[in-house]
C-alpha cells in the first residue's frame, strides 16, 4: 500500500512538471516568431486550457500535507503572470455608463460579418441589419471601425450602408478600405472608419496574401482632429483561419476521436500553421506603422488571434489594452469554436487613460462588438 501510495504521488509530482513545463511553452508565443515556432502557437489555442491544470495542481497540493510541491504551480503562473493578465481581466466591478464623461473620446469596433446579410438564401435575409444599426445608434460613439463592412451599390436590392450611417446616425467622415468586390463592384467589403471628427490624413497598407485568396483586409489608419489634437486611428482585420464547414466538421471528428482523427487533424493543423505565419508578419507591418506615428495611437479590430500569442504582444507592445485594463472574465469575442476567443480588440497609447470598456454579446453578427472610452490628457499633440 505504501508503495502505490508512493508511486501515486510521484506520478502527481511529474504530472504537474509537464502541465508546468507546457503552460511556460505557450507563453513563450509572446516573443517567438511563428514563421519559426507556429507549434508552440498552437499551445495558445489550449492555454486557458493549461492555466486551469496548473491552477488545479496548485490547489490541490495546498490541501496535502506536502504543501510545498504547490510552489511548482505557484512559480510557474508568477512566470506567466503576464499572459494571464492578457488573458483575463480582474475587474470586477467595471460597470458601463451609457453617459460618457465629459472629453471622453467613445470607440466602437465590431466585425459585422457583412451585416449577416448574406446569412439566408437571398441578401437580406437575415434581417439583422435594422438591429445592428439600432444598437450603433445606441452607443452614441465618437469613432466607429469596422471589418467585413458591406456596401451596397445598387440600392434596390440592398441598403447603401455608407450613407445611411452618415445621415442616420450623424458620421460625416468616413474611409472605406475597398478590399473586395462581387458583381462588378456591386457589393463591395472591407475594413472601414466612422468619425464624427474630421479627418487630416488618411493611410491604406495591403497585406500580403495568396493569390485569389479572401483571407484578410488591409490596415486602414486615420489622423483624427479632436478639437485641435491629433489623434492615429487605425484599424485592421488580421489573417484569418478561414475555416469551412468541412473544417468544423473535421473538428467535431477530433472531439469525438473518429478513427479518422489523424487526417481531419493534419488539415487543421495545416490551416493553423499557414494563419500564424501571415498573421505574424501581418503584426509586424501593423507595429512598424504604430511605431511610426508621432501622435497617440489607437488600434482597433479583429487580430484573429487569442491574448497569449506573438501577434496580440506584438501589436500591443506598450499601448493598453482597454478590455485589460477596465474588463472582467475572459471577453469572448467570437461565438464559434471556443468559449475562450477574445480576438477583438481596442488598444491605446499611454497618453490615453481608459475609462471603461465593454463586450456586447449580441447574437447578429459571429463577432461580438467591443466598447471603450478613452480619455486624451493634455499632453496629448
Amino acid at each position: 500500500m505504501a508503495t502505490l501510495r508512493k508511486f501515486t504521488k510521484r506520478f502527481i509530482i511529474v504530472s504537474n512538471i509537464i502541465a508546468a513545463a507546457f503552460f511556460l511553452l505557450a507563453c513563450c508565443n509572446t516573443f517567438l516568431h511563428p514563421d519559426k515556432w507556429w507549434f508552440l502557437s498552437l499551445l495558445g489555442l489550449i492555454f486557458p486550457l493549461l492555466l486551469l491544470i496548473v491552477f488545479g495542481f496548485f490547489v490541490f497540493w495546498l490541501f496535502l500535507s506536502a504543501r510545498r510541491w504547490s510552489l511548482i504551480s505557484l512559480i510557474t503562473m508568477i512566470i506567466g503572470w503576464q499572459n494571464i493578465h492578457a488573458f483575463f481581466g480582474f475587474h470586477i466591478n467595471s460597470g458601463f455608463k451609457n453617459e460618457k464623461q465629459e472629453g471622453a473620446l467613445r470607440v466602437l469596433t465590431w466585425n459585422v460579418h457583412e451585416w449577416d446579410e448574406f446569412i439566408g438564401s437571398k441578401p437580406g435575409a437575415s434581417g439583422h441589419r435594422e438591429k445592428m444599426m439600432e444598437f450603433l445608434q445606441q452607443q452614441n460613439a465618437d469613432v466607429m471601425c469596422f471589418q467585413e463592412f458591406f456596401e451596397s451599390h445598387n440600392p434596390k436590392e440592398l441598403a447603401d450602408n455608407i450613407v445611411y450611417i452618415q445621415k442616420q446616425l450623424n458620421y460625416p467622415y468616413y474611409f472605406f478600405s475597398h478590399d473586395y468586390h462581387r458583381y462588378d463592384g456591386v457589393f463591395e467589403t472591407g475594413v472601414i472608419i466612422f468619425s464624427r471628427y474630421p479627418f487630416i490624413n488618411t493611410l491604406q497598407r495591403k497585406f500580403d496574401k495568396p493569390a485569389h485568396a479572401r483571407e484578410n483586409e488591409s490596415l486602414i489608419a486615420a489622423d483624427l482632429n479632436i478639437n485641435g489634437k491629433t489623434v492615429c486611428l487605425f484599424t485592421a482585420h488580421l489573417q484569418s483561419v478561414l475555416f469551412r464547414s468541412k473544417d468544423f466538421h473535421n473538428i467535431e471528428i477530433i472531439k469525438n476521436a473518429d478513427d479518422s482523427m489523424l487526417e481531419a487533424s493534419r488539415s487543421i493543423v495545416k490551416k493553423l500553421k499557414r494563419a500564424y505565419s501571415l498573421r505574424s508578419r501581418q503584426a509586424d507591418l501593423v507595429k512598424s506603422e504604430l511605431d511610426s506615428s508621432a501622435n497617440p495611437n489607437i488600434i482597433c479590430g479583429d487580430f484573429n488571434d487569442v491574448p497569449n500569442s506573438y501577434t496580440y504582444f506584438r501589436i500591443r507592445g506598450n499601448m493598453q489594452d482597454a478590455f485589460v485594463k477596465k474588463g472582467f472574465g475572459i471577453g469572448r469575442t467570437y461565438i464559434n469554436l471556443s468559449p475562450t476567443l477574445r480576438i477583438d480588440y481596442i488598444m491605446a497609447s499611454t497618453e490615453f487613460t481608459v475609462l471603461q470598456c465593454k463586450k456586447f454579446n449580441l447574437p447578429y453578427s459571429d463577432h461580438h462588438p467591443v466598447v471603450a472610452d478613452l480619455l486624451l490628457s493634455d499632453a496629448g499633440k
